[in-house]
C-alpha cells in the first residue's frame, strides 16, 4: 500500500512539472510569435518542438529527460511504473485537447463561404488536392527506399497524398482576421477554398483511416464506411434536433453551464462511437461541432466558454506531444535530408502552382493568383493532427514524421512574409497597412 501511494504522488508530482514547463513555454513562444508577426499557434508549435529531443534534449539532455524521462534517475526512486504512467497521463491529456480542440474547428468551420463563391472556390480547391495529392504519391516510394519502412506502398501513399493536399483553415482564417482582409475578394475566395479543401481533406482522411485499419479488405472497409456513414445520419437528424430542443429548453443564465456539460457529453460519445467504429475519436468532435456549426449563439457561447483554456493549456501539450516525436537525429544520412528537402519543396509547389493556376484561370491577376496560392499553402494545426493520426497509423516513421513537421512549420511560417511582398497594389494594401503588417507610405 506505502508503494502504491508513493508510485501515485510521484506519478502527481512530474504530470505537475510537465504541465507546469509546458504551459510557461507555450504562453512564452505564443507571445513571441505574435511579436514576430506570427499567428501565435506557431509560436506554440516552435516551443512545443524546442522542449523535444531536437533542441532541448541536444543542448540540455538530463534536464529534458528529468522532465519527460523521470525514471532514467534512480536517485530520484522513480520507478519505470511512475514514468509510464505520467507518459500515459500526458498522451491522453494531448488527445483529450485534440477532441476539444477540433470541436471548436468544427463550430466555427463557416459552410456559407462554400456556397457564396461557387465554381471559383471549388476549382481552386481541387487544383489544391489533385497536385499535391499526386506529389505525395510520387515521392513515396524515393521514401520507402531511403527509410526501408516495412508498410504497404498504397498506406503510405495514400496518407502523404491527403498530408500534403490540407490546408490550415482555421490558422488561415486568424491570420486574415489579424489582416483585416476577411471582406475583400481574395480574402473570400481563399477561404471559400480553404474550407472546400479542407472538408475533402478530412473525408480523405477518414477513408484512408478506414481502409488501413481494415487491411484493405473490402467487405470490412465496406463495413466501416457504413457505419461512419449511419454515424453521420444520426448525428444530423437526431442528436442534432434533440440537442436543439434540450437547450431551448434549458434557463439561459449567466452561470447556467448546462448546455455546456450537455454538449460535452455529447462529444466524448461522438469520440466513443467513432472509435468503436475504428476512426479516431476526433472525427466524431469535428463533425459534431460541423454539424452545430449553424448555430451560431449556441457556438458562440460554447467558445466563449472552453476555447480558452483549449489554447492555452491542451494545444501546448498537443505540441509538445508532436516535439516529443520529432527528432532530427532521425534524419541520420544526407538521403534522409534531401528527401525532407523534397517533401517541403513538393508541397509548397503543390499548392502554390495548384491553386495559384486555378485562380489565375478563374480570372485573377498573376499577383493576386500568387497570393491565393501563398495562403492556400499554410498547413500549421491541421497538419500536424493529420501527421499525427498517420503515425498512429503506423503508415510512417519517426523519420517521415519529422519532415512533414519540418514542412508544416515551413509553409506556415513563410506565410506572413510573402503575403506583405506581394499585398502592395492589390486590394490588399490599405488593410494591411491599417492593420500594421505593411509600413505605412511616407507622407
Amino acid at each position: 500500500m506505502e508503494n502504491l501511494r508513493l508510485i501515485t504522488e510521484h506519478t502527481l508530482l512530474f504530470t505537475l512539472i510537465q504541465l507546469a514547463v509546458i504551459v510557461a513555454a507555450g504562453a512564452l513562444f505564443g507571445y513571441i510569435g505574435r511579436r514576430l508577426r506570427q499567428p501565435q499557434v506557431v509560436g506554440q508549435i516552435i516551443g512545443g518542438l524546442i522542449l523535444g529531443p531536437t533542441v532541448l534534449g541536444n543542448i540540455l539532455p538530463m534536464d529534458q529527460n528529468w522532465i519527460f524521462h523521470p525514471s532514467v534517475f534512480p536517485w530520484m526512486e522513480v520507478s519505470t511504473v511512475v514514468d509510464a504512467n505520467v507518459g500515459t497521463i500526458f498522451k491522453a491529456l494531448a488527445e483529450i485537447g485534440l477532441v476539444l480542440l477540433l470541436l471548436l474547428i468544427g463550430m466555427e468551420f463557416d459552410f456559407s463561404h462554400l456556397k457564396s463563391k461557387g465554381k471559383s472556390a471549388a476549382f481552386i480547391s481541387l487544383a489544391g488536392i489533385v497536385l499535391p495529392f499526386i506529389l505525395g504519391w510520387f515521392i513515396t516510394p524515393w521514401i520507402l527506399a531511403a527509410t526501408q519502412f516495412e508498410v504497404e506502398p498504397i498506406d503510405m501513399a495514400l496518407f502523404l497524398g491527403t498530408a500534403m493536399s490540407i490546408t490550415a483553415l482555421p490558422i488561415l482564417g486568424k491570420m486574415m482576421m489579424e489582416y483585416g482582409i476577411t471582406k475583400t475578394r481574395i480574402g473570400a475566395i481563399t477561404i471559400s477554398s480553404a474550407a472546400s479543401d479542407d472538408a475533402a481533406a478530412w473525408v480523405a482522411l477518414a477513408g484512408v483511416t478506414a481502409a488501413v485499419t481494415t487491411g484493405w479488405q473490402l467487405s470490412k472497409t465496406l463495413g466501416m464506411i457504413g457505419w461512419i456513414i449511419s454515424f453521420a445520419l444520426v448525428v444530423i437528424f437526431l442528436v442534432k434536433p434533440l440537442m436543439k430542443k434540450a437547450i431551448a429548453l434549458i434557463p439561459k443564465q449567466d452561470n447556467n453551464d448546462l448546455p455546456l456539460a450537455l454538449l460535452l457529453v455529447m462529444v466524448m460519445l461522438a469520440g466513443i462511437a467513432t472509435h468503436l467504429i475504428g476512426i479516431f475519436a476526433i472525427f466524431g468532435a469535428f463533425f459534431l461541432g460541423a454539424v452545430l456549426s449553424t448555430e451560431k449563439e449556441f457556438c458562440q457561447y460554447v467558445v466563449s466558454k472552453i476555447k480558452p483554456f483549449v489554447t492555452v493549456f491542451f494545444l501546448p501539450i498537443f505540441f509538445t506531444a508532436t516535439g516529443l516525436r520529432t527528432d532530427i537525429g532521425t534524419l541520420e544520412s544526407p538521403q534522409l535530408w534531401l528527401l525532407a528537402a523534397a517533401v517541403t519543396a513538393a508541397a509548397i509547389f503543390g499548392k502554390l502552382v495548384g491553386c495559384g493556376l486555378a485562380a489565375k484561370a478563374s480570372g485573377f491577376s498573376w499577383k493576386e493568383a500568387a497570393t491565393i496560392g501563398v495562403f492556400m499553402n499554410t498547413r500549421a494545426l491541421m497538419e500536424l493532427i493529420v501527421i499525427n493520426v498517420g503515425y498512429e497509423l503506423g503508415v510512417i516513421p519517426l523519420s517521415v514524421f519529422c519532415m512533414l513537421v519540418m514542412m508544416a512549420v515551413v509553409t506556415t511560417i513563410m506565410t506572413t512574409p510573402l503575403i506583405a511582398l506581394l499585398a502592395p497594389n492589390t486590394e490588399l494594401e490599405p488593410h494591411m497597412r491599417a492593420s500594421g503588417f505593411l509600413k505605412t507610405k511616407a507622407s
